[in-house]
């Protein structure tokens, strides 16, 4: 059974405007975001979903609802939320100014990062989830192994939900789109930084993942 996901990464937000780590904590979108989440919509508006979702923090819910406000192909109104597609929880390094995370992780590590990307591209997306967790003075960030685990289930629970050949969309998050790539062996895309709104294709069957188009917000689908 292959099933093919349309997953989206959400709006600006306020954080993301600011340049501050996002995680679990929650900014509203930006006007830009919300522009982000009804051009993805339109993008999409001919593809009828036979299921949605959105991870259950408040910037993918909204997005998601402004994509599916613009679909002409009689998809759900509504997505359905599924906490297993969430962000990764960045602990006590969330709403924090991007600069002050990278020093703190840069003297961790002893090394220097100009941007999360550039920890990605040094040491790999597990190391670089893993840091964050070990760096996290309260031990409250999620590491590789907790975070993987949680969106195993959460395509284990998409597959069970669907049949052979719907399409189906989640809106979610940058690093959580970037972490999926990775794990499915698409380490270059891994390195990249998720536009808001762009749109990652994934084919996914019960025995490989193939990645069709990543971190695309031009395509008219």
């Amino acid at each position: 059974m292959t099933v093919n996901i349309y997953m989206v990464r959400h709006g600006e937000t306020y954080f993301n405007l600011l340049h501050r780590f996002q995680g679990w904590s929650d900014a509203p979108l930006t006007e830009k975001g919300i522009q982000d989440g009804y051009a993805a919509g339109t993008r999409l508006a001919k593809v009828h979903f036979h299921g949605a979702y959105s991870s259950d923090l408040t910037r993918a819910i909204h997005t998601s609802r402004y994509i599916l406000a613009n679909n002409t192909a009689k998809s759900p109104r509504e997505a359905v939320q599924l906490p297993d597609f969430r962000e990764e929880n960045f602990g006590s390094f969330e709403g924090v100014h991007t600069g002050v995370v990278l020093t703190t992780l840069s003297a961790y590590k002893n090394d220097n990062f100009s941007d999360f990307s550039d920890v990605i591209t040094k040491y790999g997306m597990p190391a670089a989830m893993n840091l964050v967790n070990e760096g996290d003075p309260f031990n409250l960030a999620e590491n590789y192994q907790q975070f993987i685990t949680r969106i195993r289930h959460g395509f284990e629970d998409i597959q069970s939900r669907h049949h052979d050949g719907d399409n189906i969309l989640i809106v979610s998050h940058g690093t959580t789109i970037r972490a999926i790539a990775d794990y499915f062996g698409y380490q270059d895309f891994a390195k990249v930084s998720v536009k808001n709104g762009a749109i990652m294709q994934l084919e996914l069957n019960e025995h490989d993942v193939k990645i069709t188009n990543f971190n695309d917000d031009t395509t008219v689908f």
